[in-house]
């Protein structure tokens, strides 16, 4: 089977996993079961892909998705794509939390990876003791 069907019917599921798609993306992290976040991390990433391509079918695309939602649409891409516009997929991040109380289901933090660390580490590169010896 290709997708959860988390107890619920066609209607109501994708209503759903629309909705969180649209809260990780204003929010840029939810918190969240397991399941429902590894279904909703595929619906981000399509989204953000989306946005990175840029032409008015993808536009259209994300619009039908996202219930019609020109805000979280315009976000997606004028500054998600060009957050993430050197990187080929893997844009959200699923961090466990702790366990829910009531039904013992794992809660999870669903977000977008941050660029910005990447670039300062990248920034700063390790010396090595040859390079620290021809220095002196």
């Amino acid at each position: 089977m290709a997708y959860r069907k988390l107890g619920r019917d066609n209607q109501h599921r994708r209503s759903m996993l629309a909705t969180l798609t649209k809260q990780v993306i204003n929010n840029e992290s939810i918190q969240t079961t397991e399941t429902r976040a590894k279904e909703v991390r595929k619906f981000v990433d399509k989204m953000i892909t989306y946005g990175k391509k840029g032409d008015l079918v993808s536009r259209r695309k994300a619009l039908a998705f996202l219930h019609n939602d020109k805000k979280t649409v315009d976000k997606i891409f004028n500054d998600l794509a060009k957050r993430y516009e050197n990187r080929n997929g893997g844009y959200t991040q699923i961090l466990k939390l702790t366990e829910r109380r009531g039904d013992d289901a794992l809660i999870v933090v669903l977000r977008l990876v941050e660029e910005a660390k990447k670039e300062e580490k990248k920034a700063t590169k390790k010396t090595t003791k040859k390079e620290t010896k021809e220095e002196k």
